[in-house]
């Protein structure tokens, strides 16, 4: 069913492709697919109530019910709410839409269709994207739109069709990212490296916080790490920030429609200008900042009490994200971070400096070089820096992990993190904090290493310059006898290009040729 619909929604695209780029359609496609579902659960809770209305064994069932009672019945919202079903109007549910599809004013008809269900329903309050009237398009061609993704059936069970309009999303971001190439960035990340930070950080409770949220899917990720842990989603509270206002809202309805309670502060905003959760103390931090970027400094921000370790680089915000996330954790709090390659040995700008002091403080918990490729949008090499406000295990060192060997190809441009890699990397470091199992450090994989030893290195965090290199056998009769067998091969093929040659030169010599 989930193939089906991917192929059904990225026709969908298509259709628009021809007329506007991929950061435009992007948003009326995933605005019609949230659309669709929040009509199909609210028409199949509504079917499902009018069954258990009329059976008398059912604890729902109305005594001397008549078709009036049975109406206004259906019309209580507080039926919808417990089972986290968005409430949607008459004029907003979609076979009204799709009735008018090919009216002119469709476009106008869907804007009225959001707004109505934003007033119902609070939690969508300001979120939803109503951009359908003034969009460019040939006339006719938002009617399509509407008809094809009317093909697409959500099911019965509310929460099969939640996780079935999730994966989609993230499926159509992901795609979206590859199609807008290096601004797809911006709000995408790829789930292999989602997976990784979730599993080394192991989020089950308290204040997760992801300062530059993009569609929220390090929040997504750390939902299913809870459930698939035995855990509930109400053990977490969700909070982020997200600068880029349509990202806003797509992060918004992305955490909505998984009846994920979240606080993405009051509007989106720039994180260092405009910080909305000035007080948070977190427990959990995952974010994927934007990699170098050299646009971010304000003079407001001289003096701030996150640059903690030293004023990051007005013209590199890496440091500036490192502090910004250090100064949100709560006391035992940790945080889980992508960055380039380059913030691990940089010392233009006071960013050595601030390194070395962040090192000597015992903040920075685990390092992990990622392999290449991952990313949709950049070749830029990135890794993982793993800080903790206070080390559980092991103070005065740091885990390196060198993982850039163990990427595997998914195309031809693109590598990812596979599932048996990402549980790999997560016990070793369960196993170093002394949470599962037994470490042991592994040359060319991972290393413990003193704070001393890495500043005999001027305090640089690459992981290669610490694992060494993959045990090689030394075996003195091992390398005798693989080197008698190969010499005994190569003698072989030798002797058989020998005869080979012989036969050639005779078959030659019969068609009157002469060596």
């Amino acid at each position: 069913m989930l193939d089906d619909i991917k192929k059904i929604l990225w026709a969908a695209a298509d259709k628009l492709r021809a007329n506007m780029d991929a950061a435009e359609y992007k948003h009326l496609v995933l605005g019609l697919i949230f659309l669709k579902y929040v009509s199909d659960t609210f028409a199949a809770r509504r079917a499902e109530l009018t069954r258990r209305f009329l059976d008398e064994a059912d604890d729902y069932f109305l005594h001397e019910c008549d078709d009036e009672m049975l109406a206004d019945e259906l019309e209580d919202r507080d039926y919808y709410k417990e089972v986290n079903v968005f409430w949607v109007p008459e004029a907003a549910r979609w076979e009204q839409l799709r009735a008018a599809a090919k009216q002119t004013d469709i476009g106008k008809r869907i804007d009225e269709a959001l707004t109505v269900i934003e007033q119902e329903n609070p939690k969508l309050k300001g979120i939803l994207d109503k951009r359908y009237g003034r969009a460019q398009l040939p006339d006719g061609k938002l009617g399509e739109l509407v008809d094809l993704v009317s093909t697409i059936g959500f099911g019965d069970d509310p929460g099969a069709a939640r996780d079935v309009l999730g994966q989609v999303y993230e499926y159509f971001l992901g795609q979206f990212a590859s199609a807008e190439g290096k601004k797809g960035g911006q709000f995408y990340t790829p789930a292999s490296i989602v997976k990784t930070l979730v599993a080394v950080l192991a989020p089950h409770h308290g204040k997760v916080y992801d300062p530059c949220c993009g569609s929220g899917g390090m929040f997504v990720q750390s939902e299913k790490f809870i459930e698939a842990h035995g855990g509930k989603l109400g053990d977490v509270s969700i909070y982020g920030q997200e600068s880029n206002p349509t990202t806003w809202r797509l992060a918004a309805m992305n955490l909505a429609i998984r009846g994920i309670d979240f606080n993405l502060g009051k509007e989106p905003a720039d994180t260092f200008t405009r910080n909305q959760h000035p007080d948070l103390r977190a427990d959990f931090i995952l974010a994927n900042p934007p990699f170098n970027i050299s646009d971010w400094w304000h003079g407001s921000l001289e003096g701030d009490p996150r640059w903690l370790y030293g004023d990051p680089p007005q013209g590199n915000a890496n440091y500036a994200w490192l502090q910004h996330m250090l100064h949100h954790l709560g006391p035992t709090g940790r945080a889980g971070i992508v960055l380039a390659n380059g913030s691990m040995s940089s010392s233009q700008n006071n960013e050595g400096q601030i390194r070395a002091a962040m090192v000597e403080a015992d903040v920075v918990e685990v390092m992990i070089a990622l392999p290449g490729q991952l990313f949709f949008n950049t070749q830029i090499p990135a890794c993982l820096w793993f800080l903790a406000r206070k080390k559980t295990a092991r103070p005065g060192e740091v885990l390196f992990i060198d993982a850039r060997k163990l990427g595997r190809m998914i195309s031809r441009v693109q590598a990812e993190l596979t599932d048996e890699v990402i549980d790999r990397i997560a016990a070793t470091v369960a196993a170093w904090r002394g949470e599962a199992g037994d470490y042991a450090d592994q040359p060319g994989y991972c290393r413990s290493v003193a704070l001393a030893e890495i500043a005999g290195h001027g305090h640089v965090l690459t992981p290669g310059r610490y694992v060494g290199a993959e045990a090689v056998e030394d075996d003195d009769e091992a390398f005798a006898d693989k080197m008698r067998s190969l010499t005994e091969k190569l003698g072989e093929q030798m002797a058989k290009g020998a005869e080979l040659d012989a036969l050639i030169r005779q078959k030659l010599g019969v068609l009157g040729y002469e060596f």
